[in-house]
């Protein structure tokens, strides 16, 4: 018999028991995304009267967010690395903290400056050489897991057995908690028809033999729709969805082109449905690797016409793109758009875009705007945007001088709020100022008469 297999046995407990080694005053790493372990966090919380200042330090989680309800505070606190959901209101109501930070550089917090005493991750059973797949979630939490003083681990039979650098030994976690409950779903409705007009567009940039970053979401999902007729393209991405499936099955996403990691589809996590869970169980098309590893710039800038599709809040006339906050009211975070924005630029014949609708509030207020709001992040600066779309077209910055800017960008403004751009661009130097005397045309036939005489 396998000495992992008297390991497994010796360390099987409960999670109200696996808890008990959390102690005040701990960092705890909290697995994220549709991998959050339900049974150990609620166990934590059930605890947490008992605690004082446990801090959890956690990117996107789906979930129900009672690790950060009000009656918690002095006993848990969440240090999250983006804002979902679930911890949004406490991040607002300052009972919850947020630290920002490229998600490529999560691990190396970990590592350095947020050292973890404990990592509660959620991982597939064991194969039969003890090895468990930390299954949706490998981005963040492989690391987390490697750094931590203790690992308590639920194991799933429902959990994706996934591939790649994706695997924990038994001897590795000191606690196991056997479990058995489907994994939560994340749905998406239909794109809109604005989202369908920008992925359109999208779609429109895309080249044969390109590799892709998709995300989640109505756009993402539209660029999908419009990829018919394309060839031999692949996936290089922090996360995918269900909206790969199908482009796999029909044979236009095949992974053949792409420089680095040739035939696979390569990606940190994954979110969506169960039928996502099963396509990738056991696929050797898809690999999941560390966060450090899938979202490295200089990793995505080896593959050839490498595409990234990020979305944004509001984007200023000389091209500011903010995508994490609302004025000063923290909303997301920063995520990978950083990382792949500056590797798909390196690429050779690569394409960062930036996509949004052009209004928000039902029409009221435009996303293209003169400047940005009082206090609002500035994701992905100026001198890194290359292509802004709208559903009014596509605006090509990259090289381009602050006039050229604000002009392209107003011509992919709804139309509603067009002429009050440009007269808010020519309040600010942006454009030229409207030429009030004699027009050009007229000082031109004027001039014409002249050398006539």
């Amino acid at each position: 018999m396998p000495h992992w297999i008297n390991l497994y046995r010796e360390r099987r407990t409960t999670a109200e028991e696996a808890v008990r080694s959390i102690k005040s005053g701990d960092r705890v790493f909290l697995t994220g995304n549709c991998s959050v372990p339900q049974i150990v966090l609620k166990a934590l919380v059930a605890r947490a009267p008992e605690l004082e200042n446990v801090e959890i330090a956690q990117v996107l989680t789906v979930g129900t967010g009672d690790h950060v309800k009000p009656e918690l505070q002095g006993h848990i606190r969440v240090n999250t690395m983006f804002i979902s959901a679930d911890v949004r209101q406490a991040v607002h109501e300052g009972r919850a903290d947020f630290t920002p930070v490229f998600l490529s550089e999560i691990p190396r917090l970990w590592r350095t400056e947020l050292p973890l005493d404990a990592a509660l991750i959620h991982v597939s059973p064991p194969d039969e050489h003890g090895f468990c797949s930390y299954g949706v979630e490998v981005g963040v939490t492989k690391t987390a897991a490697e750094v931590a003083r203790t690992v308590i681990a639920e194991i799933n039979p429902r959990m994706p057995r996934s591939l790649g650098d994706s695997f924990i030994h038994v001897s590795k976690i000191d606690h196991i908690i056997e479990v058995d409950y489907p994994l939560p779903e994340f749905r998406m409705g239909e794109p809109s028809p604005i989202q369908q007009a920008i992925g359109r567009h999208i779609a429109d940039l895309i080249e044969d033999g390109s590799t892709l970053q998709t995300g989640i979401g109505g756009i993402p999902d539209a660029v999908l729709q419009y990829l018919d007729g394309k060839k031999d393209l692949g996936i290089h991405t922090e996360l995918f969805s269900d909206g790969v499936i199908e482009l796999v099955e029909r044979g236009i996403i095949n992974n053949e082109a792409k420089s680095i990691h040739p035939g696979k589809i390569i990606a940190g996590f994954v979110l969506g449905t169960q039928r996502l869970y099963d396509f990738i169980d056991d696929n050797p098309i898809v690999e999941l690797h560390p966060t450090e590893y899938v979202n490295d710039p200089f990793l995505i800038a080896q593959n050839d016409r490498m595409i990234s599709i990020n979305s944004a809040l509001e984007v200023d006339l000389t091209g500011q793109v903010c995508a994490d906050s609302i004025g000063p009211k923290l909303y997301s975070g920063v995520g990978g758009q950083v990382d792949f924005v500056r590797g798909a630029a390196r690429s050779k014949g690569g394409k960062p875009i930036i996509a949004l609708p052009a209004t928000a509030r039902k029409g009221t207020i435009s996303r293209i705007v003169a400047q940005l709001k009082p206090g609002a992040g500035v994701v992905t600066t100026r001198n890194d945007v290359h292509y802004i779309v709208t559903e009014y077209g596509v605006a090509y910055l990259y090289g381009k001088t602050i006039r050229e800017r604000a002009q392209a960008l107003i011509n992919i403004a709804h139309p509603d709020f067009r002429e009050e751009l440009e007269a808010q661009a020519r309040e600010l130097n942006y454009i030229p100022p409207l030429y009030t005397g004699v027009s050009v045309g007229k000082r031109a036939e004027d001039g014409e008469r002249k050398a006539e005489d």
